[in-house]
């Protein structure tokens, strides 16, 4: 793998979050860059909501920063702090990616929907006809939710602490995909053939278990998007009952291309 050296010459992303400790994105995508010779480097960035707004306004004016991610909890607060969203961002409601141009504009996507899929897909896990329960509706939630529906799946059933949020975000998704039959629902995983955790349960210890796993099937597949732990306390009883399942990980691996794209970033300098 080729040695990271920062210059003055390093292009700069940052991870916006808060907390900051269970962040590891900043380290694969630097592993990525590095391993195709591309002279930019990741840093995750502690920014509490209350300061979100002052940091915004400052990226602005770094000239070396060419973006930033966006997680928990700042992916819809981010919004109106933008210049400009991606059509895919505003149809969802949540930015997860933020280019700067030379002149200090901000335009948001996201990429999470697009990502789990594509993570799902390096898997062997298919979402087309399929039958799918997702826990929770925030930020990612509605990624996930958008890329599910747009991949061909059946039934997308959303179960969220506060009913309501479900109910609206799968009155968005129907609306945009009427192929897809979405619904709020309970948490029960019984009869479907894919379960995916979008909620922060199972990030910190002593988290309870989002659904009864004593109802899940041999034949269901179960996907994280949370990257810490790796195997979160969900992910190992549904192994334990012979679940494939499927790491958070996979969803931001898959979204490195996806990066790329949307900071331009091509071939790096010979």
């Amino acid at each position: 793998m080729t040695e990271m050296r920062i210059t003055g010459r390093t292009g700069i992303m940052l991870m916006l979050a808060d907390p900051v400790a269970h962040v590891v994105g900043s380290h694969r995508l630097n592993d990525r860059f590095a391993a195709e010779g591309h002279d930019i480097a990741v840093s995750p960035l502690h920014v509490a909501p209350v300061d979100l707004a002052t940091v915004i306004d400052a990226l602005r004016r770094m000239r070396n920063v060419l973006g930033f991610g966006v997680t928990i909890p700042h992916k819809i607060a981010v919004l109106p702090l933008l210049d400009a969203t991606t059509p895919r961002a505003a149809r969802i409601g949540a930015v997860n990616f933020v280019r700067r141009d030379a002149e200090g504009r901000l335009t948001g996507d996201n990429l999470d929907g697009r990502g789990f899929v594509d993570g799902l897909a390096g898997q062997g896990i298919a979402l087309r006809g399929r039958r799918v329960l997702q826990l929770g509706a925030g930020g990612a939630g509605r990624a996930v939710a958008f890329g599910i529906a747009e991949a061909g799946a059946r039934e997308l059933v959303i179960h969220n602490r506060t009913n309501e949020r479900a109910e609206a975000l799968a009155a968005d998704v129907a609306a945009a995909y009427p192929d897809c039959s979405a619904r709020a629902g309970t948490n029960d995983p019984g009869g479907f053939d894919l379960v995916v955790n979008t909620t922060s349960m199972g990030m910190h210890e002593g988290d309870a278990l989002p659904l009864d796993v004593a109802h899940l099937a041999a034949g269901t597949d179960v996907a994280e998007i949370i990257m810490t732990p790796a195997i979160t306390p969900l992910l190992a009883a549904a192994q334990a009952r012979g679940c494939r399942i499927s790491l958070g990980t996979s969803m931001l691996d898959a979204q490195y291309v996806l990066v790329k794209e949307l900071l331009a970033i091509g071939a790096p300098a010979a």
